[in-house]
Formats: structure tokens, sequence, C-alpha cells
């Protein structure tokens, strides 16, 4: 069964729901309304055989509205095909319904997207922050959130004051070191 084939029936069932459809390199992506998802991601597991959700994503179009982008990679094991369901969340909403009860594994992916993007998931068994500590009031993946960090007020758990980015996080020098003595961070400036 192809792709095409397998996917026809949510074209049929959902028509206009679908506002966009894509076909990329033998895989799909359907751009579909966020209050919609619920109904059309337990079509596509029940229906269609899309048994494993591989990732969720999220993206910040910051300036642009809606602001946020949530994408859903699912993969059908039988058919071997790929779908991806897009959908837009205005930043004033900031939440859509959770598909944690429909794919188990999407309960940790929801909780690094509000942990990082700060949007919601209606219906979440445990919506709490699972990279950055409780009670941390910032989103870090978002657009607006500087590359150089933010104060905390947290000593011991992380910085107290701003930490520069000398040459950037991932730029080390080769050597026999321990990595956090090769770590930009660590070095003094040279003269």
């Amino acid at each position: 069964m192809t792709g095409q084939d397998l996917l026809a029936p949510l074209g049929k069932a959902f028509g206009p729901k679908i506002q966009n459809k894509n076909e990329f390199r033998g895989e799909t992506t359907s751009t579909i309304p966020a209050g919609d998802l619920h109904e059309i991601a337990a079509f596509c597991r029940d229906q269609l055989s899309f048994d494993y959700l591989i990732d969720i994503t999220s993206t910040d179009n910051y300036g642009e509205e809606p602001r946020f982008e949530i994408v859903y990679h699912l993969y059908s094991m039988p058919h071997a095909v790929h779908l991806r369901l897009k959908l837009k969340v205005p930043e004033d909403s900031g939440a859509v319904d959770t598909v944690s009860d429909i794919w188990p594994t999407a309960n940790w992916h929801e909780r690094e997207i509000y942990d990082m993007m700060g949007i919601k998931f209606n219906g979440h068994p445990d919506l709490r922050r699972i990279l950055m500590w409780d009670g941390y009031p910032f989103f870090p993946l978002r657009k607006d959130f500087p590359l150089e960090g933010l104060p905390s007020e947290m000593p011991d758990v992380a910085f107290t004051k701003v930490t520069p980015l000398e040459g950037g996080p991932f730029v080390t020098v080769p050597s026999t070191e321990t990595s956090k003595d090769r770590e930009p961070r660590a070095r003094p400036p040279e003269l």
C-alpha cells in the first residue's frame, strides 16, 4: 500500500479540516486546525494504523501570528508510511489538547515543549517542567529569550549571573584536559 492510498481516507473523513497538504520525498505533511488535533490523531492511529509517534517538535515564529507551530511526526509500522501533522498555536491561547492518551510517548514530548516553549497541553496527566527546575520563570527555546541567558536567583542550581558565551557553547580546544577545562567559559580571555 502506498502512502497516498493509506492517506486517502484522511482527506475523505476530514476534507476541509485538512488546510494544506504537502508531499515531499514520499512523506506527507498535513496542516490541521489546533482544535481538531485530538480527533484527527485518534483517526490516524485507529483507522490508518499510525501506531508510532516518532516525535513532537515546536517552532517559535516570533513576530508572526500565530506565533507557534507544533509538528507531530507519525509512522505506520505495518505500512512503512510517514505522516506529519502541523498545527499553529496563537501565543494568547498557547494551549492544545494532549495526545498522550493516544500515544503514551507524547507525555514526555509535550512536557519538553511546555518546558522549553511555554505551550500548554490541555488534559495532560502531569504537565510540569522536565528539564528546567520548578519555578523557573522563562522558556529558553523562545526566540525572545536572549542567547546570553538571564540572571537566576537560585545559587548552586544554575549560574547566578548572566554567563557570556565566549566562542559559543560548543567550541572547545583540542587537548588532554577535562571537558570542563576545555569549555570556552572556563578559560580566561586570551590577552
